[in-house]
This record gives structure tokens, C-alpha cells and sequence, in this order.
């Protein structure tokens, strides 16, 4: 059973995905919020698997509430829900500390299998997508000849673990990283776990998000 915290300012979006989970055997909602503040401290009392949160809302918006639950160190892990042609926030909440993205009007399937996935540990953007928002926003993040010393989250990793999050970084998955490197996936998926270890990423998208920090992926996507 998958508990969820659905935190949006509108009534009536959290009563639509309070019916929807409420509905399915696998997911609890286990409250709600309607603004940042309520969020982090109903996240604090609750402790769910999943939280579902909206961006724009009055008060602490859910970049901030995003920030704070996930410096407080819990296991809650946040699904943030946007809106189209609203994507100016997503590199935020990313950088925030968000395990994933999808857009109000998604499918309920897909946000079911969202939350699903959020609360395994995986990140829900696809790479492919990822790349594509943060080429988006590659203004905010520093150019490789702004960074000063060596940053000690690329000298923890070996040879291999490099090539493995520069293509991370380029947005590929883990058989194409395979058929890149030679290696099989399941050796890649290995090397995955040990990269996202060492540099402190939570998921696979907080290590694309390294892998632009340290100026190892650029726009443009993939060779």
C-alpha cells in the first residue's frame, strides 16, 4: 500500500485525485494540504510514501515546500504536478529535490503508475524528457569554464563511473548506455546504483542534474 499526501491550493483538483486514489487498491491517501507550510508540516506528522505537489500556490509554493521536506531528511519522496507551458518551475523543483514530473491532465493511469514508480525509488520523467527541460533551463545551471576547483562529487568516481554519468547527463538509458559502452544492463545498472551513491543523488534525475552542474552535458542532447 502506497500512502499519499496530495497537496494542491484547489479544493477541487485534490478531491478529483482523492476519488482516484481512494479508488485503487494499492494507493491510501492519508491527507491533504492546501499551500507549502501545510505541506511540510503534514508531511512531518505523516510521513507518506508519496507526495503529490502542486507548484504554484499562495504563500510557500511547492518549489520551496519540495526544498524543505526533502533537506528534513525523510523518506517522503515528491511527485511535483505541473502545468502545460508552465515548465519555468520545473528546473527548480528539480534542483529542489523532486523525484518526478507529469503534467494535471496526464491520464490516470499514468499518474498512478507515477506514484508507483516514485514511491519505488525511480525518477518518473524519462531521460528523453529530461534532457529536453533542463536544455530548456541550461541558463540557470554554471558553464564548465565558471567552476572553480575540482568538484570532489566527479573525483569520487572511477573511469567507468564517469563515462556512465556523462551519459546519464545526456539524457540515455540504461541499454542505450550498454550498447554504447559494451556492457551488458545489467552491469550498467550496477554502475548506475554506485554513481548515484557517490555523488549524493537521490534518483536518476537529481544525477542528471549533477552531470550539468559539473559542465559534463551541454544543450543538445547526445552525440
Amino acid at each position: 500500500m502506497t500512502s499519499v499526501l496530495i497537496v494542491d491550493d484547489q479544493p477541487l483538483q485534490r478531491f478529483g485525485f482523492r476519488m482516484l486514489l481512494e479508488a485503487t487498491p494499492d494507493t491510501e491517501v492519508v491527507g491533504e494540504a492546501a499551500h507549502g507550510a501545510e505541506a511540510v508540516r503534514r508531511t512531518a506528522e505523516l510521513r507518506p510514501d508519496v507526495v503529490l505537489m502542486d507548484i504554484r500556490m499562495p504563500g510557500m509554493d511547492g518549489i520551496e515546500a519540495t526544498r524543505q521536506i526533502v533537506a528534513s531528511g525523510g523518506r517522503s519522496r515528491i511527485l511535483v504536478l505541473t502545468t502545460f507551458d508552465l515548465d519555468e518551475y520545473a528546473h527548480a523543483a528539480l534542483r529542489a529535490g523532486a523525484s518526478g514530473f507529469l503534467l494535471k491532465d496526464a491520464h490516470p493511469e499514468e499518474l498512478l503508475a507515477g506514484i508507483r514508480a516514485v514511491a519505488r525509488g525511480d525518477a518518473v520523467v524519462a531521460p528523453a524528457l529530461t534532457r529536453r527541460l533542463l536544455d530548456a533551463y541550461a541558463h540557470h545551471l554554471p558553464a564548465a569554464g565558471e567552476r572553480g576547483r575540482p568538484d570532489p562529487r566527479w573525483q569520487s568516481l572511477t573511469e567507468r563511473e564517469r563515462e556512465i554519468l556523462v551519459a546519464i547527463g545526456q539524457g540515455r538509458t540504461n541499454g542505450e548506455i550498454a550498447e554504447r559502452l559494451v556492457l551488458s544492463e545489467s552491469t550498467v545498472k550496477t554502475h548506475v546504483g554506485r554513481v548515484l551513491a557517490k555523488i549524493g543523488a537521490r534518483d536518476r534525475i537529481q544525477a542528471v542534474i549533477v552531470a550539468y552542474d559539473l559542465g559534463l552535458t551541454h544543450p543538445g542532447g547526445p552525440d
